[in-house]
C-alpha cells in the first residue's frame, strides 16, 4: 500500500503547528503523523503555516491537514487549498466551518432533532452581570462553559452558582466574542472515531477530573479509556449510527470524531465534531483504530488516500 501511497499522493505537505490556542497539541500531532507516513513511505514532509507562507504549498501535491483549532479546523487552510488546486484530507470548507463553531453545530442538530443537551448562546457585547442568574435559572445548575470556536477544551469551565458561571463566561471570552452555556450532563462521555464513512469501535473516557478538560487529555496521564467501552453490541451500534448522522449533518467527511454523552436517563446526547482530532499515537482516533486492527501508520496512510 505504501508505493501505491507513494504514486498516487506525490510530493505530501503534512500541515501541523499553526498559531491557535491548540498549537501544542498540532505539533505532537502533526510530528507522529509525519513519522507514521515516512515509515509507511511516503514522500512527506514538515509544513508549519505560522513559519510559512502559504504559497508555498505550490511545490506539493498532496496535503495532509493537521492543523487543530481556527485557521486549520475551521475552513481556512481547506479554502486556500481549494484555490491552489491542491487535494488535501479531511472534510471540506463547509464541513470544518460548521463542526468548528459550536453554536451553529448545536443549531442545526437541534433542526434536525439530533439529541443534544438544553444551552444557551451569549455574545460578548450583550452579555451583562444579571443574565448569568437568569440562564442558569432556565438550564439549571451545573452548566458547562465552552468558547464557540476553540478546541481540546480551551477556555472550559463548569459552573454551579451564578457567579462561577459569570467568571467563566468572562473568562471564555477572551477565547472567542461567542460562548455556550449547556446544561450539565450526569453521565459517561464516549467518542466515536469516524475513517471513511464507517464508524470504529467506541472508546469510553474516565477521569477523576470534574470533565474531561486540557489537563485530563494531554497533562496528567490519568484518563482510563474503555474499549471495549461498557456498552451493550445493541447500544455501541446506536452510538456508532447516531455519531455518523452527526457527522453527516455538519458536512463531515473522510475522517473525525464524534463526541457524546449518555446522560442519566439513558439517552445519548452529542457534543459536538472534531474533523481533525488529535493524532499522536496514543489519541483518541488511533486508539479506535488499534482496537479495529488498523495500526498507526496504516491508519495515516488510509486518511491520506482518502485525500480529494
Amino acid at each position: 500500500m505504501s508505493e501505491v501511497m507513494k504514486i498516487s499522493a506525490g510530493k505530501v505537505a503534512v500541515l501541523f503547528g499553526g498559531k491557535s490556542a491548540e498549537r501544542e497539541v498540532s505539533l505532537n500531532s502533526g510530528t507522529a503523523v509525519l513519522q507514521g507516513l515516512q515509515r509507511a513511505g511516503v514522500d512527506a514532509y514538515p509544513f508549519d503555516p505560522a513559519t510559512r507562507p502559504l504559497a508555498e504549498l505550490a511545490a506539493f501535491d498532496t496535503a495532509f491537514v493537521v492543523l487543530h483549532g481556527r485557521g486549520g479546523e475551521d475552513g481556512s487552510v481547506q479554502g486556500a487549498l481549494e484555490l491552489m488546486g491542491i487535494p488535501y484530507t479531511g472534510s471540506r470548507i463547509m464541513g470544518c466551518a460548521v463542526a468548528m463553531d459550536k453554536v451553529r453545530t448545536k443549531w442545526l442538530w437541534r433542526g434536525l432533532d439530533l439529541p443534544t443537551a438544553k444551552f444557551e448562546v451569549v455574545e460578548k457585547e450583550k452579555f451583562c452581570d444579571k443574565d448569568a442568574a437568569a440562564i442558569m435559572a432556565r438550564l439549571g445548575s451545573p452548566v458547562m462553559v465552552k468558547p464557540a470556536n476553540e478546541g481540546s477544551s480551551v477556555g472550559m469551565a463548569k459552573a454551579s452558582d451564578p457567579d462561577a458561571l459569570l467568571g467563566a463566561v468572562q473568562s471564555a471570552l477572551k477565547y472567542d466574542n461567542t460562548v455556550l452555556i449547556e446544561a450539565w450532563i450526569h453521565g459517561p462521555e464516549y467518542t466515536v472515531a469516524i475513517l471513511d464513512g464507517q464508524a470504529l469501535p467506541v472508546i469510553r473516557m474516565e477521569t477523576d477530573h470534574e470533565f474531561y478538560d486540557y489537563d485530563a487529555k494531554y497533562v496528567t496521564g490519568d484518563t482510563r479509556y474503555l474499549i471495549p467501552c461498557g456498552l451493550s453490541q445493541a447500544e455501541e451500534l446506536a452510538m456508532q449510527e447516531l455519531a455518523l448522522k452527526a457527522f453527516a449533518s455538519v458536512g463531515g467527511g473522510g475522517w473525525g470524531r464524534v463526541d457524546v454523552m449518555r446522560d442519566a436517563e439513558g439517552n445519548f446526547q452529542l457534543l459536538e465534531v472534531n474533523t481533525v482530532p488529535g493524532m499522536t499515537e496514543t489519541s483518541l482516533v488511533p486508539k479506535a483504530a488499534a482496537a479495529a486492527g488498523i495500526d498507526f501508520d496504516s491508519l495515516v496512510v488510509r486518511i491520506l488516500d482518502l485525500a480529494r
